[in-house]
């Protein structure tokens, strides 16, 4: 069903789930399956290309279905029609806790009977042209809002750019993408034989209320998301075999991180550190489907028997207290991972998801 009236961030959820979807191999029924998807800006290059087109060459120029593309439900009901699905549509948007905020929620209406299954996750896309350039002579404003913002550092040399926990790190490299899973009542999965790959265990999610776009410097509310997904698992500290950090790459963000990670997986934990990784080396920041992303990083993790290095990191900061995986990946025996997501206006998600 893709078409001209979907924008490129829609599409990349279509992709998504339909390998998700495939590679579960559940049987969908429609009124008892929900969509749950995150996003941070929906169809915003949609919204600023038509702009453009509008100042470029008038009215006419304006695609008549700039509205549908902009809409930020729109990958949840593309996925719902794609297999007529009628259970619970939603569409969150927790900047980029919002794809980890997505599947907590779909694993609570699971948990709480509103559903049997759920197609859970979150996409990014369009924040720039498809190869980085400008297209017909228009470019993203957001791309540049980015740079004006100090998120990112144009032209920053490529050994400084994305090394997350690397105390030379200087900002994000902007990357896009979505990542979807299927959530499934253990039971059912079980009764049709499927290869259930893992289990989420604890989910936590809590506001900063501090600052538009810092974190709360101490990491205090990141540090108690993450007490929380462990509690609600059932869990301690010492529990857990792995940590996916957010780690952007950026200074406040990642030193308010490190400060939580010290304080819930160190100085609570009353054992060595879990072997701790970021994403972000290997693949930039893709906003509101990083959560996701780490997801599935840690469920392919646990089926290979290692834990994924954090790419591009070389020199650690000096506050951190506990093990970064660097160089390359660790061969370990992982049963119970946390991922953790954090976003601006003080988003804090933390999830805990146990091998099958």
């Amino acid at each position: 069903m893709v078409e001209a009236g979907t924008d490129r961030y829609t599409q990349f959820t279509l992709a998504a789930a339909e390998q998700a979807v495939q590679a579960s191999g559940a049987r969908l029924d429609p009124a008892r399956t929900a969509i749950v998807h995150g996003t941070t800006l929906g169809g915003v290059r949609a919204m600023q290309r038509a702009q453009h087109d509008l100042e470029q060459r008038g009215p006419e120029a304006i695609d008549r279905k700039t509205l549908i593309k902009i809409a930020p439900n729109m990958p949840a009901a593309q996925v719902a029609m794609r297999w007529g699905l009628h259970g619970p549509q939603l569409t969150v948007t927790t900047t980029c806790a919002s794809s980890l905020d997505a599947i907590g929620t779909a694993a609570l209406l699971v948990a709480g009977g509103r559903a049997d299954a759920a197609i859970a996750g979150g996409t990014e896309g369009g924040w720039t042209g498809v190869d980085g350039r400008a297209e017909d002579g228009f470019a993203p404003a957001i791309h540049y809002s980015q740079i004006n913002y100090g998120m990112v550092v144009p032209g920053a040399d490529r050994e400084t750019a994305s090394i997350p926990f690397d105390r030379r790190r200087t900002g994000v490299v902007t990357g896009e993408g979505s990542a979807m899973v299927v959530l499934e009542r253990a039971d059912l999965a079980r009764a049709r034989g499927a290869d259930v790959l893992a289990e989420i265990l604890g989910y936590g999610s809590l506001a900063d209320a501090h600052h538009p776009s810092a974190p709360e410097p101490s990491g205090r509310w990141e540090a108690e998301v993450m007490r929380q997904a462990i509690a609600d698992a059932g869990l301690r500290p010492d529990d857990i075999d792995a940590l996916i950090a957010h780690a952007t790459s950026t200074p406040k963000g990642d030193t308010a991180e490190i400060r939580a990670i010290n304080t819930v997986y160190v100085s609570e934990r009353g054992a060595p550190s879990p072997p701790v990784m970021s994403l972000k080396g290997h693949i930039g920041h893709p906003g509101a489907a990083a959560g996701a992303m780490g997801l599935i990083a840690a469920v392919l993790g646990m089926s290979a028997g290692a834990l994924a290095h954090t790419a591009g990191t070389r020199y650690l900061d000096g506050e951190i207290d506990f093990d970064v995986v660097l160089d390359r990946p660790r061969s370990l025996d992982l049963r119970t991972v946390a991922i953790n997501a954090f976003g601006f206006g003080g988003q804090n998600a933390s999830l805990i998801v146990r091998r099958a």
